[in-house]
């Protein structure tokens, strides 16, 4: 007990000491660098650090409840966010165009900029909210090293403004979250019945927005990468992008499999009562 809580305070004393390094950062480049755009990035901490208090304050006080409520917060506002600026670019260049080279790379579509801010953000305050309550476990924990990888690609691409487009097409991953989220708040609200038919749904739209939406857009923007990788020009951009998407693509591979479990074990349960 002693050895793992021991584990437990290095691996937060680590993420944290990263976490404060980024937050350093992001405020040297607003400030010495006159990046005002950059402070989009401060105004989703704030504002997810808000919707925190509003929570704690006005429903429950139970820290995983609380962040659970602000991830199903993020994802829904990410997911549509993504979709809005998706379907505008459609409207306004044509499929063909918007996923050219040199427009995932080089250009930025209308609001991408803003809403990846906002998203790098949460994950600052997502990332201290878990280290303040110590919402993670393990010596590596994935949840953190996920946020770690998504905070250091984001904001290299914010620095440099480059492959913005890219990652506004890895959030589309947010879609699935919405429900994964939703499933994490049913149940620690005390809804568990396998057997009705909401619940039956959202493991239908779970399961849809997992393949869609996570697993099969991260796979495609790899090899997207790879089937570009001679157009792109010397630099960490596409070493950093492969590094970043093989993190996401073996995330999510994790991700599966838990999920998996989580579904069989409900469904053995239900059976059994």
């Amino acid at each position: 007990m002693a050895r793992a809580a021991s584990g437990q305070n290095i691996t937060g004393a680590v993420f944290l000491a990263t976490l404060l390094l980024w937050m350093v950062s992001v405020l040297f480049v607003i400030v010495i660098n006159k990046r005002g755009k950059l402070l989009s990035v401060v105004g989703g901490f704030c504002f997810y650090q808000f919707a925190n208090w509003v929570i704690r304050s006005w429903v429950s006080k139970d820290p995983l409840f609380v962040n659970t409520c602000v991830s199903l917060l993020h994802s829904s506002i990410t997911s549509a966010s993504v979709i809005f600026i998706l379907v505008n670019e459609l409207i306004r260049t044509g499929c063909h165009k918007m996923f050219e080279h040199s427009e995932l790379v080089e250009n930025t579509w209308p609001w991408a900029y803003p809403a990846l801010c906002f998203s790098c953000g949460y994950f600052a305050y997502d990332q201290l909210d878990m280290l303040h309550y110590r919402l993670y476990s393990g010596w590596i924990p994935s949840i953190l090293v996920h946020h770690l990888l998504l905070l250091v690609c984001f904001t290299l691409a914010l620095y440099r403004n480059v492959t913005i487009n890219y990652l506004i097409l890895t959030l589309i991953c947010e879609l699935h979250s919405v429900f994964l989220h939703t499933r994490k708040v049913r149940r620690m609200a005390g809804i568990r019945d396998a057997k009705s038919m909401k619940v039956k749904a959202e493991w239908v739209l779970n399961w849809i927005t997992f393949i869609v939406a996570r697993l099969a857009s991260h796979i495609l923007i790899t090899i997207k990468l790879i089937t570009d990788s001679s157009k792109f020009e010397k630099g960490v951009e596409l070493p950093l992008a492969l590094f970043g998407m093989a993190g996401m693509n073996l995330l999510n591979i994790f991700l599966g499999i838990d999920l998996f479990k989580a579904y069989v074990r409900e469904t053995k349960s239900q059976h059994h009562e």
